[in-house]
């Protein structure tokens, strides 16, 4: 795949529409420690998550939306859980170990977005909690 220092290299990169752009990547930032990449004028921003990313996009001109979630890995569920609440997070799904491998939370942003917070506590195998794996790697 060609390189574009202008695109994120992830894979996968959700956009997620919000009626203020700056203002949401602000609130990104402070709530769930997200960087901003890249800003474009005040109807895109790029913002990083760790070795991940996502798009920040304006509001569809009708503001009509379909319902989403965004999974993000990160360090340590129960200290980001704490520092998305100081920041007005509506917590969802309090943090939970699931027998898959997994300590997980989710959150509903200031926009109504959700979004789930994952922390690896094990490496499970997906046929030991009833999963199928698929090609891995």
């Amino acid at each position: 795949m060609l390189k574009n220092r202008s695109i994120p290299s992830c894979t996968v990169i959700p956009e997620i529409a919000y009626p203020d752009v700056e203002a949401a990547a602000a609130w990104l930032i402070a709530a769930f420690g997200f960087t901003l990449r890249v800003a474009i004028g005040n109807h895109r921003a790029q913002m990083n998550v760790e070795d991940g990313a996502m798009v920040v996009t304006e509001m569809p001109a009708d503001g009509v939306w379909a319902p989403r979630v965004v999974m993000v890995r990160v360090e340590d569920v129960d200290a980001h859980c704490a520092r998305a609440i100081a920041h007005g997070a509506k917590i969802v799904h309090e943090p939970q170990d699931y027998p898959y491998g997994e300590r997980q939370y989710a959150a509903e942003d200031f926009a109504g977005n959700r979004w789930k917070f994952t922390q690896s506590i094990a490496d499970v195998a997906p046929e030991e909690w009833g999963g199928v794996s698929g090609e891995l790697g």
